[in-house]
């Protein structure tokens, strides 16, 4: 909204050339996304509070975790709010990757809305049937999937880290395989979501990642030098990606330990679909494994740990799925579990990058 109100006058008033550079824009993006939070969080809080919207604990979780019971929830909708308010007004809004980026965000976030919804109205953990959430979350990312593939410049091909030659084209299985990468990230971050800014604190993480990823690849002098695939555009999502950013640190400012709102589902869910969104853009979906690999981890957690509990007739890999948990059973202190899968995304977030060159 302020690049398409003000940059046209650049004409007239030189200053104004300044809302071209999308370097100048993301960091407007990121800080607005930061003052948005600032600004309505507190009343946000309240109202969560006053509706008497709060945390339902696993029955089966650590026993400290009953001490959380109470805390708002769905602080998801203070993320969103804050993303898309930004991106609407420092983005280019006539590049269609940023709207297809904030369906997603959007979408999943209504999923998870209802979701926290069914929880809080039922009283329990479960929410709404997981079918019925996963068929929602797969009709999302078809139909982005199906748009990108069909839209004039989008390749099929993949980028394969460390190896610049080998760009295989998987024709129409990249459609299939964008439907697993959305929906797998989207609740790979909710499962990860578990402790006070265990989620946020890699999501930030990965968006500044994918802000770089974004800039470069919608280079197209950048994208030579790197020899990365050049997608016109894309350097818009860079926007997007630095309004998540700012948006992450301002609800990271209620969320720290002890936590003062929860994102839930509204939020785990909108993050990590926009986050395999933009990845799929970006053309850097094979390395969101390494950047999110936290993400993974967690989710390899739960799946070992269910597998080898029906395998094994009742034994256990781990103390407590997701792997989180495991280690608040061993006594470590939950500050110090969050802190220490934060250096570990910053460290996974540092290898992707390195990427970029090692090849």
């Amino acid at each position: 909204m302020i690049y398409h109100l003000l940059y046209p006058l650049h004409t007239t008033i030189s200053s104004f050339n300044v809302f071209r550079y999308i370097t100048f824009r993301t960091i407007y993006a990121t800080i607005t996304a930061l003052l948005i939070c600032f600004i309505f969080g507190p009343w946000l809080i309240r109202k969560l509070q006053a509706l008497q919207i709060s945390q339902t604990i696993r029955e089966d979780g650590p026993n400290s975790h009953l001490t959380k019971k109470g805390t708002p929830t769905m602080g998801g909708i203070l993320i969103i709010f804050a993303v898309v308010i930004s991106t609407v007004l420092w983005a280019n809004l006539t590049v269609d990757y940023i709207w297809l980026a904030l369906l997603v965000l959007v979408g999943y976030g209504i999923v998870g809305f209802a979701d926290d919804y069914k929880k809080l109205v039922k009283q329990n953990s479960r929410g709404i049937p997981g079918n019925v959430r996963l068929f929602t979350e797969i009709i999302i990312a078809l139909f982005v999937s199906i748009i990108l593939y069909v839209k004039p410049g989008f390749t099929t091909t993949l980028t394969i880290p460390f190896f610049k030659t080998v760009l295989p084209d998987i024709g129409w299985w990249y459609v299939g395989l964008s439907v697993f990468i959305i929906v797998g990230t989207a609740n790979a971050v909710n499962l990860t979501d578990g402790l006070d800014g265990l989620a946020i604190g890699p999501v930030i993480t990965c968006f500044s990642t994918y802000l770089l990823f974004a800039y470069f690849a919608g280079n197209i002098k950048i994208s030579g030098y790197l020899q990365i695939p050049y997608m016109a555009g894309t350097g818009e999502l860079a926007v997007l990606c630095g309004a998540m950013v700012g948006a992450g640190i301002g609800f990271l400012w209620y969320n720290t330990y002890p936590a003062q709102m929860f994102m839930g589902d509204t939020g785990s869910l909108s993050l990590g679909g926009s986050l395999g969104a933009i990845a799929i853009i970006t053309k850097q979906e094979i390395l969101l494994a390494i950047v999110g690999g936290l993400f993974v981890i967690e989710t390899f957690s739960v799946i070992f740990q269910v597998g080898w509990f029906k395998m094994s007739r009742g034994k256990r890999i781990f103390r407590m799925a997701p792997i989180h948990h495991h280690f608040e059973l061993k006594g470590w202190a939950e500050p110090k579990v969050i802190v220490r899968f934060w250096i570990i995304s910053v460290l996974l977030a540092l290898v992707a990058l390195s990427t970029l060159k090692i090849r």
